[in-house]
């Protein structure tokens, strides 16, 4: 069954070919639109390879994979939309754990999901990896939080011991 106008207001930026690249941190970017299937438990998964943005002490780039993957419940984040916000953290300069948390926040206050979890896989600076996870759950998937974390966590150590 297809979307219908009504479904799909809100989105703009989709099919859009005069976007412009946000040159600055832009939350505001970020569109929804209805999840048709609330009633269903299943995690819609993110994937942005090429993640950048700026030491906030020495303005040197960082590069990331940054991981997303949530549970939605009314409201799902627009996958343009969710582009051009990463983007906008190209100039943007934070550490690799603050980017990661405000991912994650940015998207819980847009959506309201069930679950939700940001991953980063900063490349080694100065002979470091860094791998911030934030995650969030309500009331019914506090177990799950638990559970993911540790994963992240094992995924970590075993990352670390390959080398």
């Amino acid at each position: 069954m297809s979307r219908n106008d009504e479904q799909l207001n809100g989105v703009t930026l989709l099919g859009n070919t005069g976007v412009k690249y946000p040159t600055e941190y832009a939350p505001e970017i970020l569109e929804t639109f209805i999840n048709k299937h609330p009633d269903n438990e299943y995690l819609v998964s993110f994937t942005c390879p090429e993640f950048t943005s700026l030491c906030p002490k020495t303005g040197q780039p960082d590069f990331a994979k940054i991981v997303i993957n949530y549970i939605p419940r009314q409201r799902m984040v627009e996958s343009k939309s969710l582009k051009l916000y990463l983007f906008s953290f190209r100039n943007h300069g934070d550490f690799h754990e603050d980017c990661i948390n405000i991912i994650m926040k940015d998207l819980v206050k847009l959506m309201d999901p069930k679950y939700i979890e940001v991953v980063g896989f900063f490349t080694p600076r100065g002979g470091i990896s860094i791998f911030p996870f934030a995650n969030y759950g309500d009331d019914d998937h506090q177990e799950m939080v638990k559970m993911r974390r540790l994963a992240a966590f094992e995924y970590g150590i075993k990352d670390m011991m390959k080398r």
